[in-house]
């Protein structure tokens, strides 16, 4: 078995149609990543749509039917086929990290409920598949996106194999400390006064997250990156490309240090086509370069 650094999963369809913006955000690709391809660390893979009976392993039939029937999923069953495949190809050793392309979102998708841009939960679906097929218990799953992952919060509740941190708009700490919710004030407030936004942003990632990933052990670590949190962008919190590149180093040699280097980044929400072309390839570079190293 040929060995690769960075996997990527993208399927032809997300770049015609997409629920994040009802339209193509990812146009751009795979175009934008002729550079990247060219290189012997990373394989591009197209993912084929996510098995039904998974799929009842997570979600309601009820859930199922609603996603068949709202023509802005009809890239969910590839969307999530893409991240479960993409965790098979880590576990098995095929990949040590991958970049999971999305056409619909996964982290506000519940047992029985959907939406905000979102149909299947993939994270979750992939979690369930790695459990099943390759006996990993423990994952931990870092959420930038601009909203909270209620979806992935709501399936992981009761779970103290999952470590949930979602930077959002509250602050919260379950009792186990497996759940936790870190707020980041809108860019006007005094929070930010006098610092660079990414700074404080990235400064709050890296409080919270590795150290509670040192002491968790997870088998396997989930990025779920989202770009709506740039300037300009539905979510915009006034973040620019260098704070993205400097979190994706830092999951990088965070997962290196704790989990055989398993990494898993689920692109969520973001909706311009010229910021998916500028922020997503450096990122992958990052995930494919040597230990050690920086794009």
């Amino acid at each position: 078995m040929t060995k690769y650094t960075t996997g990527i999963f993208y399927h032809p369809s997300f770049s015609r149609r997409s629920y994040l913006t009802v339209g193509t955000r990812l146009a751009g690709f795979p175009t934008a990543l002729d550079k990247i391809l060219k290189s012997d660390k990373v394989k591009l893979y197209e993912p084929g749509p996510i098995p039904k009976e998974l799929l009842l392993k997570v979600h309601t039939p009820d859930l199922i039917e609603g996603v068949k029937g709202d023509p802005l999923c009809s890239t969910a069953w590839h969307s999530a086929g893409g991240v479960v495949l993409a965790g098979e190809k880590i576990a098995e050793g095929e990949n040590t990290n991958a970049f999971a392309f999305i056409g619909a979102g996964g982290h506000h998708s519940g047992r029985n409920f959907f939406g905000g841009y979102c149909c299947f939960n993939d994270v979750a679906l992939c979690i369930l598949n790695l459990r099943e097929k390759h006996g990993l218990k423990r994952f931990a799953i870092l959420d930038t996106d601009a909203h909270h992952g209620d979806g992935t919060r709501e399936l992981f509740q009761d779970d103290p194999d999952i470590l949930h941190v979602c930077l959002c708009g509250m602050n919260y700490e379950s009792p186990d400390g497996t759940k936790v919710d870190v707020s980041y004030a809108n860019p006007s407030g005094s929070r930010w006064a006098g610092r660079p936004v990414n700074e404080v942003y990235f400064d709050l990632v890296a409080q919270h997250f590795p150290p509670r990933v040192a002491r968790f052990k997870p088998d396997f670590i989930f990025w779920y990156f989202g770009f709506d949190t740039h300037q300009g962008d539905y979510g915009d919190i006034g973040l620019t490309g260098p704070c993205y590149w400097n979190i994706a180093l830092l999951m990088r040699e965070l997962a290196e240090k704790t989990c055989g280097g398993k990494l898993e980044v689920v692109l969520g929400g973001g909706s311009q086509t010229r910021l998916a072309t500028y922020l997503i390839p450096p990122i992958i570079e990052t995930l494919a370069g040597s230990p050690g190293e920086r794009p």
